[in-house]
Order: structure tokens, then sequence, then C-alpha cells
């Protein structure tokens, strides 16, 4: 980028769910920062949430007829392979069209295409992967790929070793220093100063599982002397909001202030999807994951046991929560020695300047 007056383009491609989307719209706001001046285009999956999170973040974004290989047969399986060639086909369109200088996927079907194209056309190009163990999506392009940011050890298992840069996953900043903002979250929940909090966190969408549990166990987190914030996601609000102010229990569809439910918990109960784990390092509490078994490849499972290995989360599988769950959690809210040692060693596995430093191998590609 020698002649100044050429302007930068970028495109970016991730989606299919929360985890993927969220660090493209980050990575592109950190870019935006620096190229104040460059053209941006995302690319997604045309049904997934993406086609809507994206433009509210402020982007354009076109979709691609695209879906994952379900496991098992049916009528969609059929059409995968029509899809990958038609999303191939408008991957070049789009990328012809829009000629950018640099590409740039954080997983997810539509990433695929894109950057399969990008980087044949010879587009320096970078993508992330989230997880302890890499998306399908990200293992079929890592050969093609310049760079590939990381946010867990051991991704050489899958990938070149010379182009692994481990950055961490993109995080919200406002989780930076939740310690300062403990009092004023508790006001923000109207919470009981003598009373343990606990947050239980199911995703955006909710997780049936979780939520099954917390409601079997409100009696039990009762004669625990527990106040519970419950995010039971979209799906399932309308069945336990019931449970709304009883016995100190507050029940949320989605939590807009995320920092004050993190800095207002003395335990959280979550899922291991990559964002939640990376964000649940800089908050730095005792944590609980259950994972969901429903993922590809097992990610959460994985994802979480990087943690707990490192002694600093529980884990309990879902399969274990009926024989498990009471006596690992009155050990837990029983020891104030446990919690500060999950506390302390989860915030240790913190890569708090993830978004900045992915963003400088971007630059590093785009100077070349």
């Amino acid at each position: 980028m020698n002649h100044k007056s050429k302007i930068l383009k970028i495109i970016l491609s991730g989606g299919g769910t929360g985890g993927h989307i969220y660090p493209a719209i980050a990575i592109a706001n950190e870019l935006k920062l620096r190229f104040p001046n460059a053209e941006f285009l995302f690319v997604g999956a045309k049904d997934r949430m993406e086609m809507e999170k994206v433009p509210e973040a402020g982007y354009a974004i076109k979709g691609l007829w695209i879906s994952g290989i379900q496991r098992k047969l049916s009528t969609r399986n059929l059409l995968f392979p029509f899809k990958v060639l038609s999303s191939l086909w408008n991957a070049r369109r789009i990328i012809k069209a829009f000629k950018p200088d640099i590409a740039i996927g954080t997983g997810g079907f539509a990433s695929g295409p894109l950057l399969h194209v990008a980087a044949s056309k010879g587009i320096p190009s970078l993508i992330q992967e989230q997880n302890s163990f890499a998306g399908i999506t990200n293992k079929l392009l890592a050969k093609k790929v310049q760079k590939i940011c990381v946010a867990y050890d051991g991704l050489e298992r899958f990938f070149p070793k010379d182009k692994i840069v481990k950055t961490g996953n993109p995080v919200r900043q406002d989780l930076l220093n939740i310690d300062t903002k403990t009092e004023e979250a508790k006001r923000f929940f109207k919470l009981k100063k003598a009373k343990p909090t606990l947050l239980v966190l199911g995703g955006s969408l909710g997780s049936r599982r979780i939520n099954q549990l917390i409601e079997k166990k409100l009696d039990f987190f009762d004669t625990q002397n527990v106040q519970i914030i419950w995010q039971c996601g979209k799906l399932y609000y309308e069945q336990y909001k019931i449970y709304s102010n009883t016995k100190n229990v507050q029940v949320y569809e989605f939590l807009n202030h995320m920092d004050f439910a993190y800095a207002s918990a003395d335990i959280v109960i979550s899922r291991a999807g990559a964002g939640s784990v990376s964000e649940l390092c800089i908050v730095g509490k005792p944590v609980i994951f259950i994972p969901s078994p429903n993922v590809a490849e097992d990610h959460q499972t994985k994802n979480a046991m990087a943690i707990v290995n490192k002694d600093a989360a529980m884990i309990i599988k879902e399969e274990d929560l009926d024989a498990d769950f009471e006596n690992k959690f009155s050990q837990l809210i029983a020891s104030a020695e446990k919690q500060k040692q999950l506390g302390n060693n989860i915030k240790t596995l913190a890569l708090v300047d993830a978004t900045k430093d992915i963003v400088d191998e971007v630059e590093k590609l785009i100077k070349k």
C-alpha cells in the first residue's frame, strides 16, 4: 500500500453462530480505527444471524447459499455439493467486483468458499480459529492462507506450525475492569449484599439442559443461600419467566449489561463456546462449565478441558448432572479458598489484547 491514494478494501467472512460473527465485527472495528477510509464488505450465510447482526454493526454484507454438512443423511445433504458450487461461483463474483486487498475469515460455513477463492486468487488471507479444536472449514483453508491466529496451545496438530500466531479471541472491551463495577452492578440488579450471586449463562438462544437443571434445583439453591441471575435465552424465556422474582431468582431472555452481570457474580455456570470461555478468562470468576454435547466435533468439551486441566475451572458433563451437580456445587460454594483459586487461575489464561494482536497480523499482510 505505498501509493496513498488507493482506498484499502477489506473483505471479512464468518458466521453461522454468534461465536464466529462477533470476532469478525471486532476485527473490522479495530481495522476501521486504524484505516478510517477503508471499505469493508462482509460475506455470510444467507439465512443465518449474520445477515441481521452485521448491518446492525454498520457494515455491508452479502449472503451465500451455504450450510454445514449434516451428520445424518438428509435432503439438505443432497443439496450440499450444489450449495458449495453455487457459493464458490458467487464468492468469485463478489471478489471480482469488490477487489479486496485482504481477506479475513473467522470460521463458519460461508468463510470456506470466500477464503478459498480469495487465497486462490493470490489475495493475502488470514483466518482466526476460536476453538481449542480446529473447525472443519479452517482445517481445509489452512494450506491456502498466509496466517492463522489461534486462542489455544497445541493447534499445530491441525495447522502448519509456521503460520500460527497465538493471539486469543476478540472479547468485549467493557469486561476488562469489571472489579471496579461490583457495587454498581449489585445495585443495578437489586441484589442482596449478604447473599452470594450465581450467574447462569445458556448462550443467546438458551440451553435446554441448563435451564431444566436450574428449574429442578431452585429449592436446592434456596438451601444454599444463593441469589440467581438466570439468562435462559430467547427460545425459553416464555417458559421460565414465571420464576422471576421468586426465591431470589431473576430470569432474563438476554443480558444487555454483560459487564454488570459478570461483576455481580460470585460463581458462574456457563456453556463452553469459545467466546464465552475467552470472556470468562478475562472476568476471572470461579466457573462451572456444562459443555453442550451437540456441537461439531464436541468443541465445547475440549474448550472447557483446556481450562480445567490448568486447575482454572470445574466441568460437569450433561450426563453427570443428576449424579454430581449438587455435590460439586455445594463444595464450591462452601469453600472461599477454592473459589479464589479458580478465579485467580482462570484470569492468568486471559489474552486481553487479542483484537489488536490479530489486526497487527492483518497489517503486516497488507504492508507486504
